[in-house]
C-alpha cells in the first residue's frame, strides 16, 4: 500500500492510504506529543509514516479511524508508544 501525507496545518494532516480501496484519514499530531514521542529525531511526517505502517500491519486501512488523535493508536494497540520511541532511537 501506498502513502501520501499532506500538512493541513501545524498539527493536522490528511493521510490517503492506497490500496484495494483508498481511504482518508485525519490525524492530529501536536508539537507537545511529537516531541515527547521522538524528541524530534525524526520529522512529523516520518512518525505519521511509521504509525501508518504500524497500523496496517495489524488491520485493513478500512478500519483505521477517518479522524484521530494520534495517541489514540495506543487505546487501541497498546504496543504502540513503545514502539515508536524504540524507532526513534535508530
Amino acid at each position: 500500500m501506498e502513502l501520501l501525507i499532506n500538512q493541513l496545518s501545524n498539527d493536522e494532516f490528511e493521510i490517503i492510504i492506497y490500496g484495494d480501496q483508498q481511504t482518508k484519514h485525519v490525524v492530529t499530531l501536536s508539537d507537545e506529543l511529537y516531541f515527547s514521542l521522538t524528541s524530534k529525531k525524526i520529522s512529523k511526517k516520518e512518525l505519521l509514516k511509521y504509525s501508518f505502517q504500524f497500523l496496517l500491519e495489524r488491520e485493513p486501512n478500512t478500519t483505521i479511524l477517518s479522524s484521530f488523535e494520534l495517541t489514540e493508536i495506543s487505546k487501541y494497540f497498546p504496543e504502540y508508544l513503545k514502539k515508536v520511541k524504540d524507532f526513534c532511537k535508530i
